[in-house]
């Protein structure tokens, strides 16, 4: 049984057994896995502090046939989220982000952009900026997993939106004009459409020396949630505490 190795960023651990642990985790060479890691508990040598959410850390993995969980081996931490100051609203922003791959990519299917995606705003998520990087990564998830619309035209009539006139709603797709708003609609304020079309075409680091309180693309971040939300066919639970966080 050879051993596979992969730049891998963890997802969750579940307990299993006194001292095993199933850990979800997302590499960058071969999606999502899911992993038994025995006496994970007791082995500082082999796993130490590399199981915590959103670690990027080299794994060493093997799968098994006719099993669905490989044997995790090994975890050798490249960077740690601990490395940097943690408060409760950092911790709900990369709880978030692994609620969010966990439910939303399937697994054994490789997703590099997606990778390289979460890489990149685990960088800039701190207790200082975290709502800039949590608003690109929903938007550029988003549009990689194919869910995100046009967004200069209005879904209904193929119309060109004007960036005060845009709206959304809660159980369709699309973007829409004035016209074809409906009663029920939500409006996505002028700055908050013009900052997608931005963030669409820079990276995130781009965006690190703009000021943003939690308030700033809120329904930006509303309008990217419905859209996942409706693929998984559930609601996410750290979105609602963000949402909460945010007002």
């Amino acid at each position: 049984m050879a051993v596979l190795t992969s730049e891998a960023v963890v997802l969750r651990t579940w307990p299993m057994h006194e001292a095993d642990l199933i850990v979800s985790f997302f590499t960058r060479d071969f999606g999502r896995l899911k992993g038994t890691a025995k006496a994970a508990l007791k082995s500082r040598k082999r796993f130490g502090g590399a199981l915590e959410p959103m670690t990027v850390a080299r794994a060493f993995f093997a799968e098994r046939p006719r099993q669905e969980l490989v044997r995790l081996d090994q975890l050798e931490i490249i960077r740690s989220p601990l490395s940097a100051p943690v408060d409760h609203v950092r911790m709900a922003v990369l709880s978030f982000f692994a609620e969010a791959i966990d439910q939303a990519l399937p697994e054994h299917d490789p997703q590099d952009a997606v990778y390289r995606l979460l890489v990149s705003v685990l960088e800039q998520t701190t207790v200082e900026h975290p709502w800039m990087p949590l608003t690109y990564f929903q938007l550029w998830l988003t549009r990689l997993m194919g869910l995100l619309p046009d967004l200069l035209h209005c879904t209904a009539c193929g119309e060109r939106l004007l960036a005060d006139e845009v709206s959304f709603h809660e159980y369709s797709d699309g973007l829409y004009c004035a016209v074809h708003r409906g009663g029920s609609a939500n409006a996505l304020l002028a700055e908050s459409w013009e900052l997608a079309l931005r963030m669409l075409r820079a990276p995130v680091s781009a965006f690190v020396g703009e000021p943003w309180e939690s308030g700033k693309a809120w329904d930006l971040r509303r309008f990217t949630l419905q859209a996942l939300e409706r693929h998984i066919e559930k609601k996410l639970r750290t979105g609602e505490i963000l949402a909460g966080l945010c007002r």
